[in-house]
């Protein structure tokens, strides 16, 4: 499929790792890239504003020292995520600090604005929009989004419902450009399936969240590892966006999983537990269905060296079989 050369050049792995509300910081999208898949984080992790500078500074720098020092092995571009929504009052301030320090990938989510699309632009930057359906697709192209990121059931924090064959299918249909894909994918196999479905690269949040470098408490890190997806459960109560979260946090917040409310959608509110004390992502843990494929908690490059080796793997054994 038509991926631009800048990210496929520069990729070890066809693999994005998604911004992780909270959870992402420079030491995860740093370690990402230098494995050589596309670390990225919510620019509203970086708080004040100033923070975002500072951690654009960083990373930019960190990385272009990297490069200079591994020339035949140099990082992933990096990816900062913009909550396109009208809650998000930070969004202009945080798109101005995006092109001045030419970001190479911004993932637009919940909204998509022209606006947006073109001051990526302008220095050469990409953009790709997740959505969770094909109408949803359709409009993100139609405002000038460079590629999509399918977010399919199974996916964590705000996913949708439609299967990842389905979605792929319908959105190749029309669209020949680059396509990533979100849903269970926690293993090298997963990856593979991804891009013989269609998808240029694979789309993975949950496993980092079992990362020494990830921003999550050490219990959050062990519950991937000890849960899978039947503690899963897909609610809309603590955002007003349906998303998939673990049962147990659920009850250890004095809810009762099986029998949670519904929150009224216009009143999206990001992190602050909508009518509930229980807070979305800080005490009420996000994750996709793929955890059971998350064995330990360790660096993110041995993460992705084990993805490595296990895409290489199936790669051969298809190889064998044909």
């Amino acid at each position: 499929m038509a991926l631009p050369e800048s990210l496929k050049s520069r990729l070890r792995l066809p693999v994005v790792g998604s911004p992780l509300f909270i959870i992402s910081n420079p030491d995860l999208v740093i370690a990402q890239c230098k494995a050589g898949i596309v670390g990225s984080f919510p620019s509203l992790n970086a708080r004040p504003i100033e923070e975002l500078d500072r951690w654009l500074q960083r990373i930019s720098e960190e990385l272009a020292a990297y490069d200079a020092e591994n020339p035949d092995k140099p990082s992933a571009p990096y990816a900062v995520n913009l909550i396109v929504h009208g809650s998000n009052n930070r969004l202009q301030e945080d798109l101005e600090l995006c092109v001045k320090y030419k970001v190479p990938v911004v993932i637009t989510s919940l909204g998509a604005k022209e606006f947006v699309n073109e001051a990526i632009h302008s220095y050469g930057g990409i953009v790709l929009h997740d959505i969770i359906n094909n109408r949803f697709a359709k409009k993100a192209i139609e405002k000038g989004a460079d590629g999509l990121i399918a977010v399919a059931a199974g996916a964590g924090g705000h996913a949708g419902t439609t299967s990842p064959f389905a979605l792929v299918q319908e959105i190749r249909e029309w669209f020949n450009g680059p396509l990533l894909l979100s849903g269970s994918i926690a293993c090298g196999t997963s990856i593979l399936a991804a891009l013989a479905m269609g998808a240029d690269l694979a789309y993975i949040g949950s496993a980092f969240i079992a990362t020494d470098e990830a921003n999550a408490e050490e219990a959050y890190k062990q519950a991937i590892v000890d849960y899978n997806s039947s503690d899963i459960v897909y609610s809309n109560l603590f955002t007003g966006v349906h998303g998939n979260y673990l049962a147990p946090s659920i009850r250890d917040a004095g809810l009762d999983p099986d029998n949670l409310p519904v929150s009224d959608p216009s009143a999206m509110d990001f992190g602050s537990g909508g009518n509930t004390d229980a807070k979305a992502w800080k005490n009420i843990w996000g994750c996709g269905q793929g955890i059971g494929a998350v064995k330990s908690v360790g660096p993110a490059a041995g993460l992705v060296a084990k993805l490595t080796e296990e895409y290489d793997e199936a790669r051969a054994r298809l190889a064998a079989i044909a």
